[in-house]
C-alpha cells in the first residue's frame, strides 16, 4: 500500500486534535561542534516521553465503534507500549500490550500505569509479536503495529510536516531508523514538499538490519546497546520499501559515539535523551564532515532513559574529559604518608573522591605502597599540572585511563 503526503495531511488533522506540535529549536552549541545550523524536533516532550504516541493515536482514532469496544493489542518493549496504552485508555478502548518476558519492571509498570494489560511472553520481541497476533485472533483484537502499518508511518510523518514549517530551509534530515516507520513517514512528507531535501538514516552499528536489508546481504545483529528503542532485528516489509525509494543514505554510529551525543545534549542544550533519541546527533558528531555548512535537522525521538545508565553516561562523560581522573601513585609505606599526599592533591585544587591503599598486589617494593586516587579536576590541563607537582614533590605518578 502506497502512503502520499495527503494521508500524511490527514493524519495531522488527527494528530492536531489532541496533541499539540512539539517545538523545533536550534541548537547553537551544537551547531558550532558539527559546523551546521542544527535545529532539534523535541519529541521526547510527549507527555509518555516518545514520538510513538502520534502513530498510536492515528491508529486508534481509524477504528469502528465495534472493534473499539473489542479494544487493540500491540507488542512491544517501550516506548509503543506506552503510546498505545495512553492513547487507548484515553479514549475508552481496551489495551492488551504483549512484552517479552524479560522486560525491565520499570517499562512495564509504566505501561500499566497508562491503562495497558500487559501479559510477559517469550525472550524476544519476535516470541511477543507471534503470541500478540494469536491473542488478537482468539479474542478479536485488533493489531497495532509499532512500525509496519500505514497509518502508524503517516501519524510519524506528521513531524516531518512540522519540521519544514518550523524551518522551511532545511537542507538535510538525520533521522533514527529501528523498524523505519518514524522515517519512512518523515521521508514521504520531507520528499513530497522540498524533493531536493536530502533523508539521512542512523542505525545503531549492532542493528544494522534495514541498511543491511537494503544491500541484499545478510543482516546480523546482536549485542547490548544503549540505543535499544533502534535495536530492531528485522525491519519493516512496508517501510523498507518507502526507505528505498526516498532515504539518501543510511549511516550506523558506535556505542562510544552514541554515549557521547547523550552526554553531550544533557551537558550543552540540558536535555535528557535515550540512546535511540541521541542517534542522529550521534551521526552529526561522529562525521561532521558530512554535515558541514548545511542547515540540519534531527528528531530527539525519546526521553525514556534509564536513570542507572544515565548516571553511569554522565560519570564516564566526566572521566573522558578528564574531569574526574584515576592517578597511582607511589609513596613510602609510613605513618602520615597517606595523609600528607591527600593535603598536597587538596593544596593543588584537586578533590579526592575515592582511595585504594594497596601494599600487596602491586609490583612495588616492600617499604612502598602504591594508591589509586579518583580525582575530581578542573579539566586535562590541570590534571598533567598535578602530576608534574607530584612527580616533581617525589611522589611518582602516572594517569591511569579507564575509559576510551
Amino acid at each position: 500500500m502506497s502512503i502520499g503526503l495527503e494521508d500524511i495531511r490527514r493524519a495531522a488533522a488527527i494528530v492536531a486534535e489532541d496533541l499539540p506540535p512539539t517545538p523545533t529549536v536550534a541548537a547553537p552549541r551544537l551547531s558550532e561542534q558539527t559546523g551546521t545550523k542544527l535545529f532539534l524536533k523535541l519529541e521526547s516532550l510527549r507527555h509518555t516521553g516518545s514520538f510513538k504516541e502520534r502513530g498510536a493515536l492515528v491508529k486508534l482514532r481509524s477504528l469502528d465503534a465495534a472493534q473499539a469496544r473489542q479494544g487493540v493489542i500491540a507488542m512491544s518493549a517501550g516506548n509503543h507500549a506506552q503510546g498505545v496504552a495512553h492513547h487507548a485508555t484515553r479514549l475508552g478502548i481496551p489495551a492488551t500490550i504483549v512484552m517479552p518476558a524479560q522486560t525491565p519492571f520499570t517499562k512495564v509498570e509504566r505501561t500499566e500505569a497508562y491503562g495497558g494489560r500487559v501479559l510477559l511472553h517469550g525472550d524476544t520481541l519476535s516470541d511477543a509479536e507471534t503470541f500478540a497476533h494469536a491473542v488478537a485472533e482468539h479474542d478479536g483484537l485488533t493489531f497495532v503495529h509499532p512500525y509496519d502499518d500505514p497509518l502508524i508511518i503517516a501519524g510519524q510523518g506528521t513531524i516531518g510536516l512540522e519540521m519544514l514549517e518550523a524551518v522551511p530551509d532545511l537542507d538535510t534530515l538525520v533521522i533514527p531508523i529501528g523498524g523505519g516507520g518514524l522515517i519512512a513517514g518523515i521521508a514521504v512528507a520531507a520528499k513530497a514538499l522540498k524533493p531536493g531535501i536530502r533523508i539521512i538514516g542512523v542505525e545503531a552499528e549492532l542493528y544494522p538490519s534495514m541498511k543491511r536489508t537494503l544491500a541484499d546481504a545478510p543482516v546480523s545483529c546482536s549485542g547490548a546497546t544503549i540505543a535499544e528503542g533502534i535495536a530492531v532485528k528485522s525491519p519493516g516489509l512496508l517501510t523498507r520499501e518507502i526507505i528505498r525509494d526516498l532515504v539518501d543514505d543510511i549511516v550506523l554510529v558506535g556505542e562510544e559515539c552514541l554515549e557521547r551525543a547523550i552526554y553531550t545534549l544533557i551537558t550543552e542544550q540540558k536535555l535528557v535523551v535515550e540512546g535511540a533519541g541521541a542517534a542522529g546527533v550521534a551521526a552529526l558528531l561522529d562525521d561532521p564532515d558530512r554535515f558541514a555548512g548545511q542547515t540540519v535537522g534531527t528528531v530527539i525521538c525519546g526521553g525514556n532513559i534509564d536513570a542507572r545508565v544515565l548516571a553511569s553516561i554522565l560519570m564516564r562523560g566526566l572521566v573522558r574529559q578528564r574531569r574526574v581522573v584515576r592517578l597511582r601513585i607511589g609513596l613510602s609505606d609510613a605513618p602520615g604518608a597517606l595523609a600528607k599526599v591527600a593535603q598536597f592533591l587538596g593544596d593543588a585544587g584537586g578533590n579526592i573522591v575515592e582511595v585504594y591503599h594497596q601494599r600487596l598486589f602491586h609490583n612495588v617494593p616492600v617499604k612502598m605502597a602504591d594508591i589509586d586516587v579518583v580525582l575530581e579536576t578542573r579539566d586535562p590541563a590541570h590534571v598533567d599540572a598535578i602530576i608534574a607537582q607530584l612527580r616533581a614533590a617525589g611522589y611518582p605518578a602516572e594517569l591511569m585511563d579507564d575509559v576510551s
